[in-house]
């Protein structure tokens, strides 16, 4: 039996593990070595009775509402998020009703649109989020109350052993799942990898926004998810892996 290629997860925990529990069961070799770490913010909260729904593009906003232990006061709000793991997260941490997007940050605003809202949405987000709900939303008279409570910072180095493993290259595909995580990636291996050794490597990217940074730094084996999900780059991933064993 052919042994499958490793694929490291670049995202950060608790999502690395997640990511690389589903690889696991689909037989490949996760490596973990996020690339960002998460600190909550004490930034100011609404109160929850004057809100009508919660908008979220990830688990960490409510991570971040935990660790505040806030969360409880926002369960009775309906929730809209962007994808089908962040809803499954909201529901595994207490909310009943919740609507998923299933895709991208355009998809989340055309799913706000459609609903009726007698009051402000509110949007907790990363400190860097690259999504304006507000922006997007005002012209349609829904207003969006936005609250940076989390900042994903770049971690400052590579475990040892992935650094010795990444310059022997012996790790065929790193994931991406964030144009952040993948900046922060190309800032820690900028004098490790000369252009031999990323040209050998497979990077499997979400989206083509996720990509850029990697094209910017000469990464040129580029591999682009067929749709903005966990589910397509599960997919993305095993056809690699089956890929290398042909």
């Amino acid at each position: 039996m052919h042994k499958l290629p490793q694929i490291l997860v670049t995202r950060p925990e608790p999502d690395a593990s997640d990511t690389a529990a589903r690889l696991a069961a689909l037989g490949l070799q996760p490596l973990i070595a996020p690339m960002l770490e998460m600190h909550v913010l004490d930034t100011g909260l609404p109160d929850p009775k004057g809100l009508s729904a919660i908008a979220l593009t990830s688990a960490n906003a409510l991570r971040a509402l935990e660790a505040r232990d806030r969360l409880a006061h926002f369960h009775g709000l309906p929730v809209f998020t962007v994808g089908d793991r962040t809803a499954a997260h909201a529901r595994d941490m207490g909310f009943t009703d919740v609507t998923s997007a299933d895709g991208s940050f355009d998809d989340l605003v055309a799913l706000l649109l459609k609903q009726k809202f007698d009051g402000p949405v509110f949007y907790p987000a990363a400190a860097n989020a690259r999504g304006d709900l507000a922006g997007a939303l005002a012209p349609t008279g829904i207003m969006v109350l936005s609250a940076r409570l989390y900042d994903m910072q770049p971690v400052t180095s590579l475990p040892s052993p992935i650094m010795t493993e990444l310059a022997a290259g012996t790790i065929p595909a790193i994931s991406f799942y964030s144009r952040h995580t993948a900046a922060s990636f190309c800032a820690l291996v900028d004098t490790l990898l000369d252009r031999e050794g990323r040209a050998a490597m497979t990077m499997l990217c979400l989206s083509e926004n996720v990509a850029e940074p990697l094209i910017d730094n000469h990464f040129t084996r580029i591999a682009l998810a067929d749709y903005p999900s966990e589910e397509a780059m599960m997919a993305l991933a095993l056809s690699f892996a089956r890929d290398q064993i042909r």
